[in-house]
């Protein structure tokens, strides 16, 4: 479980999170959605470490992320995983490499235990006998993926992806969705995901969190976001007509 407690951040003059508190439940699948430029990527950068909030709290469970120090954030920062927007794949490494790389920096395990750690998430991600091609050689798909067998290869307590499905059509998108659903439940990770995918607040949305110029606005799961009646919500997640008729002919 995650809980940020009144967070604030600001860039000069530019008030980006005004007083977000929220909880990110712990086995479940955590959405931050809205608009571009109600703060999401500065929520998520707040959450891994990645900025310092202005003012706020935020809590792994009962210990307070911003106050460890630098031995104490590596021991946190084990058991994250992260998913980029992009894979963030290391080009000139080989899928293998690109796996084990957090291995090499935080374990000293064998060359065997890490081949057999790294051989268990490709696996665990669909794919096998890559162990040797280099991101250029595969598809966008399959890098999404090896950046999950990345993300998940030191058994992370905590799962955090930026816009997974970016870039990827339909099929390969809602994959993807199921797969990090998967993970979350089978080993009860935390994971929060930053997404503006409707079909991704619909199929995974545990529990969501609606930003709106860096205000929170609504929270609820993927039912409450149908019979809703915020105005905020209903105008994001509803902009699409299709989207629309589709609410409208379930409450019906």
């Amino acid at each position: 479980m995650i809980q940020v407690k009144d967070i604030y951040k600001s860039f000069g003059s530019l008030e980006v999170l005004k007083g977000i508190t929220h909880t990110f439940e712990q086995g479940k699948t955590n959405l931050i959605i809205g608009r571009s430029g109600a703060g999401k990527t500065v929520l998520l950068k707040i959450l891994v470490g990645l900025i310092q909030p202005t003012s706020g709290e935020v809590w792994y469970n009962d210990i307070n992320f911003l106050q460890l120090d630098r031995k104490q954030l590596r021991e946190i920062r084990m058991k994250v995983g992260m998913l980029f927007q992009g894979s963030a794949l290391f080009d000139s490494m080989t899928v293998e490499e690109n796996i084990r790389f957090p291995l090499d920096m935080f374990t000293d395990w064998s060359d065997k235990e890490k081949s057999d750690r790294v051989n268990y998430c490709l696996e665990r991600v669909g794919l096998d006998r890559i162990n040797d091609k280099y991101p250029a050689e595969i598809s966008g798909g399959m890098q999404k993926r090896v950046g999950i067998a990345r993300a998940i290869v030191l058994n992370p307590s905590y799962l955090f992806c930026d816009e997974p499905n970016s870039g990827l059509d339909p099929k390969t998108a809602l994959m993807i969705d199921e797969l990090i659903k998967d993970i979350t439940y089978e080993n009860n990770i935390t994971t929060v995901i930053n997404t503006h995918d409707m079909n991704s607040v619909m199929e995974i949305g545990d529990n969501i969190a609606l930003l709106h110029k860096g205000e929170l606005v609504w929270t609820g799961n993927k039912n409450e976001v149908l019979t809703s009646d915020n105005k905020i919500l209903e105008d994001f997640i509803f902009a699409s007509p299709f989207l629309k008729r589709l609410r409208d002919a379930a409450l019906k």
